[in-house]
């Protein structure tokens, strides 16, 4: 048996392309790619006893140990090495289901020789670790998932892998439990699944073809036979002439079971030749082939040296249709774990790191609320514009100052539609002039109406605070949102002088040593107070939406910078705490706008005075307009029209007939007269306080302690920078799996990076 490396007949499975192409797969296997990306490899597999172990001796020339039930209960994969030194190193890759103990001990396996003679030992102790050492013995397993790993370094050795299976078994027997059956028969299954596998489907002509499931298992994974070839070994124990003979042949022939690869003919040594050497075996082989029955079959299907230069071929083709598929999938690879590692932010091991890193985050947090805030939208972060969604959801909510804006200008649409209490009909007053007697069908006059500017040209503003009415037909409206906002629970709907009697009503209970015709100055703040009633309600909820979608932001925008573990710790010890204390304190500016409006009516706006004295002024010239239709008279008279004298009518105003109906306008009733004017007073100082309200509301406290405050308060360098040590820990200390996993991702990504230089250096510019 030859015990050196060196091996001339190999020289036929490859040249000097197809070396360079195998630089590229042997590079990365060597950068330990394999565990990562489906390597192309040659498979050797078949049914127990097939010869599939000879047929691998027979295209590598390494001789296999012979000893009983060695060599066939695992996976062998064979690495054969281009290499100035000649040695054989074997190690052991263990079954992932084992206990952690023993796959610690399985991979401290590591054994190396310099010369073939000592292979065999190496398989045997190797065999021995695994707990393979007596399959007799039923405490002890027959087979393993774990992988016996050869490398056989030499400087005449092709870069090529190759993996002996164990022969699959079919039934349990006294030897093979039924888990045997199952593990032998899924881990043939799962080596042949891949697609850049080479399947050497070996069967022994010795038994029934039928029998042997291995072609099947091929089949099912390869279906057009694109890198299926299959191995027909021990034509030597057919009778010759026979017709199962014959049969064999035509399935050689590719007649009977085809394989788009084909089908080739080896004659292995028997067992009384396992001592002579390759080059015997090989002659061996010639002699057998040429007697008649197979010297009419084409020659490159018989025999090891032909199998050599097709499997070069094949081997070769197959490479070239594979790498770049394999280079793409690299890059894919190496893509998809620079950004999980990217995922887990940067690396934070000290307390410095995990200073900076937090910084880091502080810094990029407050760029992005600063822009939200400011109305500025260029980053990546804030998207494009979604308009078929509302403002609320999640594309829109990151332009926080849009929602904010739209959320005020809503809160002030409410103040108008919602904030008072009763909403008086436009409709003049009904009180009689005389002894203040109510008509029993309860008729007003004119229609008029204060606009929110206390001009009287806006003829659909209500007396209530210039809120223009939904329409009539419709109880609700539907915004920009598609939010639909009912109206029919809204201000309690009052005539003129229903209004005028609640005045009356509340002027009686509030009346002090004032003269008669005249009103106590705290009867405008009892009005006031009871028609701002819903105010508190309407501040309190735009405060809680308002602090709602800044909770939402600022967790949307912390996600974006922030890694996940780490975003739920800063999110839980920082910045919850920041949006409760804001919301906190916008409930406590509340409080005080809301005990400054309890106090008695204050107001320098020049608006006040000018809305009661045009109200006056409207309702004089309206009084005025109806004394003078009262007052006028028509008179018949002869008048020239066109030359032609004739009869015409002319109208003039009576002075006694106009100063009678002024006089007729005066209100008697003393009360009443103080309510008009009284009811007038309140409209205008509440209209004045409205729209002061609303932007206290808006500046003072949405915008003083929930929104201008969030880049600042919330997670800003200058909080990171006063964190204590302990403190910079818990929050961006990583977790131990967190460490595990970036330990894992740099190693990989070292993998792949090694592997990307391996291909461009072999292949150059070819790919």
């Amino acid at each position: 048996m030859d015990s050196n490396f060196s091996t001339t007949s190999l020289d036929t499975l490859q040249n000097a392309e197809q070396r360079k192409v195998l630089d590229v797969v042997d590079g990365f296997r060597r950068s330990g790619l394999s565990s990562i990306l489906n390597l192309p490899q040659i498979v050797v597999c078949g049914d127990q006893s097939s010869g599939k172990s000879s047929v691998l001796e027979a295209i590598t020339e390494i001789p296999f140990p012979r000893k009983e039930n060695l060599c066939t209960r695992f996976a062998t994969e064979i690495i054969l090495k281009r290499d100035d030194e000649t040695a054989v190193t074997t190690t052991i890759t263990p079954d992932k289901t084992r206990p952690q103990a023993e796959q610690d001990k399985l991979h401290g396996f590591r054994k190396r020789v310099e010369n073939l003679r000592d292979f065999a030992g190496l398989v045997e102790e190797a065999t021995i670790l695994m707990g393979l050492d007596n399959a007799k013995n039923s405490a002890t397993k027959a087979f393993t998932r774990d992988v016996l790993r050869v490398e056989i370094c030499g400087p005449d050795r092709p870069q090529l892998t190759l993996v002996d299976l164990p022969g699959v078994i079919q039934a349990s027997s006294s030897e093979a439990t039924d888990a045997d059956v199952d593990l032998t028969q899924q881990l043939v299954k799962d080596y042949i699944a891949n697609e850049r596998t080479i399947i050497l489907a070996v069967v022994s002509a010795k038994n029934d073809f039928n029998n042997q499931i291995v072609s099947r298992y091929c089949r099912d994974v390869d279906r057009d036979g694109s890198r299926t070839l299959g191995i027909v070994t021990k034509p030597d124990w057919l009778v010759k002439g026979s017709a199962n003979e014959q049969w064999w042949i035509s399935l050689a022939q590719n007649k009977s079971v085809y394989f788009r690869l084909g089908w080739h003919m080896l004659k292995n040594r028997s067992e009384d030749a396992m001592s002579c050497t390759f080059q015997e075996r090989n002659s061996a082989e010639k002699v057998f082939f040429s007697t008649s029955t197979y010297q009419d079959l084409p020659r490159d299907m018989l025999g090891i040296e032909t199998l050599r230069i097709k499997l070069s071929k094949l081997l070769h083709n197959h490479l070239k249709k594979e790498l770049p598929n394999l280079k793409k999938e690299l890059l894919d690879e190496l893509s998809k774990t620079e950004s999980e590692l990217s995922a887990l932010g940067a690396k934070r091991a000290t307390i410095a790191e995990q200073r900076q890193f937090l910084t880091a985050i502080s810094m990029e947090f407050h760029g992005l609320v600063s822009s939200a805030v400011m109305g500025h939208y260029e980053q990546a972060f804030f998207g494009p514009i979604d308009t078929k969604t509302s403002l609320s959801a999640t594309t829109n909510l990151r332009r926080l100052r849009a929602v904010v804006q739209d959320l005020n200008l809503k809160f002030a649409k409410s103040m108008r539609f919602r904030g008072h209490k009763y909403s008086v009909s436009r409709k003049e007053s009904s009180r009689p002039v005389e002894e203040g007697i109510v008509p029993k069908d309860g008729s007003g006059g004119e229609d008029y109406v204060i606009d929110s500017l206390g001009e009287p040209e806006d003829k659909d503003s209500d007396l209530d605070g210039g809120a223009t009415k939904p329409p009539v037909d419709s109880h609700s409206h539907e915004d920009d949102d598609g939010v639909k906002h009912d109206l029919t629970t809204g201000p309690i709907r009052l005539t003129r002088t229903q209004a005028e009697d609640w005045v009356l009503k509340v002027l009686k209970r509030s009346r002090g040593r004032e003269l008669p015709g005249n009103f106590n100055p705290m009867l405008i703040s009892h009005l006031f107070w009871e028609q701002s009633e819903p105010w508190k309600k309407l501040a309190n909820d735009h405060i809680d939406e308002i602090a709602k979608k800044c909770t939402k932001f600022v967790r949307l925008a912390l996600e974006n910078v922030a890694t996940e573990d780490v975003c739920g710790r800063i999110w839980e010890f920082k910045v919850e705490n920041a949006l409760n204390n804001a919301l906190i304190g916008s409930r406590a500016e509340l409080a005080k706008v809301l005990k400054d409006k309890s106090r008695h009516p204050i107001t320098y706006n020049h608006y006040y005075t000018m809305t009661i004295q045009k109200e006056r002024r409207r309702n004089y010239s309206r009084l005025l307009d109806k004394a003078t239709t009262t007052a006028t008279e028509f008179l018949n008279v002869q008048q020239f029209n066109k030359g032609t004298l004739g009869p015409t009518t002319k109208s003039f105003i009576s002075p006694q007939k106009l100063q009678q109906a002024l006089d007729e306008t005066l209100v008697l009733d003393m009360d009443g007269f103080s309510a008009i004017e009284a009811l007038d007073s309140q409209q205008a100082y509440y209209k004045d306080e409205m729209k002061y309200f609303i932007g206290v509301i808006t500046k003072q406290v949405i915008e003083r302690h929930l929104v201008d405050p969030l880049p600042t308060s919330v997670l800003s360098p200058s909080i990171i920078a006063g964190l204590s040590d302990n403190e910079v820990a818990f929050l961006a200390a990583e977790l131990d799996d967190v460490v595990s996993r970036r330990t894992f991702l740099e190693e990989r990504k070292q993998m792949l990076e090694k592997g990307q230089q391996t291909f461009r250096q072999a292949m150059g510019g070819l790919y």
